[in-house]
């Protein structure tokens, strides 16, 4: 079996336990070398700072190769590029550009008067300061505001021309999804990486949130998995069998990178990179 690179996103703490979790998180993960980790932002642009923070002291203490999360919500295009700008200071160099939810309250994103208007326009900005690798977003089951998947796919290869350099997909539960969104993004000119999200579920009640949230359809078999782990109490383990054998599936299809949504619980993600063969190496702190 091909051995993948991995990466891994995290989110950035809002109390004191939550760091801990986050740090424990970090430390649990960095062993396993990955290609580079990311850091949310909450929605609407909530946790700016405490982004800005999470990234600057992760990639000082640990060496990782950070990705900091940039939206266009609520700020105006000066200041979100002074943040930018800060990254690029403290020697970050990966920036995940997204257009970015709408404030809390909100049905739908409205750009700030003298804002981005599109994660495009982020993009452009962004590649101009020539000082990042530009990764973005993508939906194997399309965008919730999207007209359908043509028009969606349409807009990715928007953003990989305005200076992306791969994506990074929304989270779903079976590898043909992923295969027919990939293989439809090849057709239309798209031949930069396409990663695949993959989510270890740690909360059932959760994941079928954020997947009515995204738009990501849940398999009946799934459903109904996960309805008799819960009352069996072995949802841990039937989490860990369903995503290792996605995973497997993934790369079997040529798949090489997966990136975990680990939501600072780091213990499934480990074990389902242990299962595939992604083992803790020795690494060489860089706190360049």
């Amino acid at each position: 079996m091909t051995i993948p690179s991995v990466s891994f996103e995290f989110f950035p703490p809002k109390s004191l336990e939550a760091s801990f979790r986050l740090w424990d998180c970090v430390n649990t993960l960095a062993p396993l070398d990955p290609t580079f980790v990311s850091v949310t932002y909450g929605a609407g642009g909530t946790t700016r700072q405490l982004t800005h923070e999470a990234v600057t002291t992760i990639h000082k203490t640990s060496g990782l190769n950070v990705a900091a999360h940039l939206t266009c919500v609520d700020a105006t295009k000066a200041e979100t590029l002074q943040i930018a700008k800060g990254y690029a200071d403290a020697r970050v160099k990966e920036i995940v550009a997204l257009r970015g939810d709408a404030p809390k309250g909100t049905d739908r994103f409205v750009p700030h008067p003298q804002g981005f208007d599109s994660s495009v326009a982020l993009i452009e900005a962004l590649a101009d300061l020539n000082a990042f690798n530009i990764r973005v977003g993508a939906y194997p089951e399309t965008h919730p505001e999207a007209a359908d998947q043509a028009a969606d796919i349409a807009y990715l290869k928007r953003k990989f021309d305005a200076g992306a350099t791969s994506a990074i997909t929304q989270f779903f539960f079976e590898a043909d999804t992923f295969f027919r969104f990939r293989d439809a993004c090849v057709k239309a000119g798209i031949n930069a990486p396409i990663i695949p999200g993959i989510l270890p579920i740690e909360n059932w009640t959760g994941a079928q949130r954020f997947a009515r949230q995204c738009g990501t359809h849940i398999p009946q078999v799934v459903q109904d998995a996960f309805e008799n782990a819960t009352r069996d109490g072995t949802t841990d383990l039937l989490a860990t069998a369903i995503a290792t054998e996605l995973c497997d599936d993934l790369l079997q299809g040529g798949v090489e990178h997966l990136h975990f949504y680990t939501l600072n619980r780091p213990e499934l993600t480990r074990d389902i990179c242990h299962a595939l063969g992604v083992t803790p190496k020795v690494r060489l702190q860089n706190v360049a």
